[in-house]
Formats: C-alpha cells, structure tokens, sequence
C-alpha cells in the first residue's frame, strides 16, 4: 500500500520485526536521508515504520513533481514550465531551439558589451556607452547599407536554421560554395564542421550531455545579466563597468536599491 504525501515524495509502510530495511536502494538526490520513525508495538513485536523517499531528480523548487512532458531527457530541464508551454511536443522542440539561440546570442551580447565597456572606461578606445553604439555613423558605410547587409547575411543563417530543424541534416546537402561539411550540423541547433566547431568540442553530440548542460546554464545566466544591463542603462544612464565601479567604491550607498528610488535624471 502506497500514500503521496504532496507531490514530490513517496510514503510507503513498510512492515518488519527488526530495525533494519534491506531492500531500499534509492536514494533522494538533494541529501536527505531515507527516515524511519516506529509505530506503536503490537502483541507480536511487529514494529510499522514509515519510509519517506525523496525525489530522484532535482527541479528549480525541491520537493515538487515535474510536469509529466519534461521527463529529465532535455539539457537544463528542472521541471520549470509553470505556464505549460511545452505540453504539446512539437511547440517543446521549438521551445528548446529558442531558448538556445536566444542564450548564444545573451552569451555574445554580455561578453561584447563587458569587453567594450572595459576599453572605454580605462580610456584604451574612445568607444560609445553600448547603447548608444546603434547610432554612431560609420564612415566605410552609411546605417541603411549596413542594415541591408545585416538583414541579407542573418536572414539567410536563420532560413539555413529553420530548414535544419524542420530537415535534420538537409543542409548539408548540395553544393555550397564547397563548404558543405563545414555547415553539416551535428544535430539541430548543435553546428559541427572545422568552421562552426574549430576546436572539435562535443563531436559525439549524442553523448555530451554535460557540455550541453553547461551551455544552457551559461546561457541562461547571460540572458539574465542582459536584463541587468537594460534596467542599469534605463536607471543610471551608464554602462555596467561604471556601475560595478560605484558599487565597489561605496557598496553600503550605491545599490540598486537606491538607484531604483533615485533614479538619475
């Protein structure tokens, strides 16, 4: 006989005339020790105890049951889907598709704003703050130009990326300038070939679920950071070295507690 007890644990009688339980293999993955407390004795000596199991798997909040659709097989998944999004198939393999490459692109726009930002703060460049830099003029080319040539060149990556994730493998096929292994993808939303994998990392896709695990993570956290910036440039008007600088420089004073009440003008 079997009770749940909430939705993320298992209690189970368990009938014996001894203190110890041979049969339980299973152990909780967060720590927490499988726990015996004695019922009451009967004539016969025959002790009750109760078994309490936790969950196998961790999820973002301990002690919850994940959805029945994200079964642990995806990278990063801790069960978090409170709007039940991914409940039909098909929309969850977009949904994963999307969360990848909008991480890759966080993961590109946090290191090239850092980096920018660090060159013009210690005054190596004479760079503009990150989100002025969409209305610089360039000399070599004038904002219209360049606009076109960005659309023509990130349309046709992003077409190739479709097709891919409609056709697994389908763009590899055919002539392309000869560079077909190079865009041969390893499997959709994973690019292998010596021009999108130079350093030949993760060439047995199929099994580098940590190298996976650890992209999303990163991503994920990037994509967070990328909030950050957008709420510290609408609030302080500066980019994110100067406001680590502040902090650093009266951390009890400058937080974002108080920018967020004094914003500047």
């Amino acid at each position: 006989m079997a009770l749940a007890g909430g939705r993320g644990f298992l209690i189970q009688p368990y009938f014996s005339s001894s203190f110890v339980c041979k049969n339980i293999i299973n152990k909780p993955s967060f720590g927490v020790k499988n726990t015996f407390w004695p019922a009451r004795l009967g004539p016969t000596s025959r002790v009750t105890r109760t078994v309490v199991r936790a969950q196998l798997r961790p999820t973002w909040l301990p002690g919850l049951d994940p959805p029945p659709y994200l079964d642990g097989s995806l990278p990063g998944d801790y069960g978090f889907d409170p709007l039940g999004l991914g409940e039909d198939p098909q929309s969850l393999k977009w949904y994963v598709q999307a969360e990848l490459v909008h991480a890759r692109f966080a993961m590109l726009g946090v290191a090239g704003i850092l980096f920018t930002d660090l060159l013009r703060v210690t005054g190596i460049i004479n760079l503009p703050l990150w989100y002025d830099a969409g209305a610089v003029k360039f000399k070599f080319a004038n904002t219209g130009t360049l606009f076109i040539v960005q659309l023509i060149l990130m349309g046709f990556a992003e077409t190739k990326r479709y097709m891919d994730f409609v056709s697994p493998g389908s763009q590899a096929e055919g002539p392309f300038l000869g560079m077909e292994a190079a865009l041969e993808g390893l499997e959709p939303g994973y690019p292998g070939g010596p021009l999108l994998n130079p350093l030949g990392l993760a060439k047995d896709i199929k099994n580098a679920g940590d190298w996976k695990l650890k992209e999303i993570k990163n991503g994920r956290l990037a994509m967070v950071a990328m909030l950050g910036f957008f709420v510290q440039a609408y609030v302080t008007h500066v980019g994110p070295i100067d406001n680590l600088v502040e902090h650093l420089s009266n951390p009890w004073h400058t937080t974002i507690i108080q920018n967020l009440s004094h914003p500047a003008s």
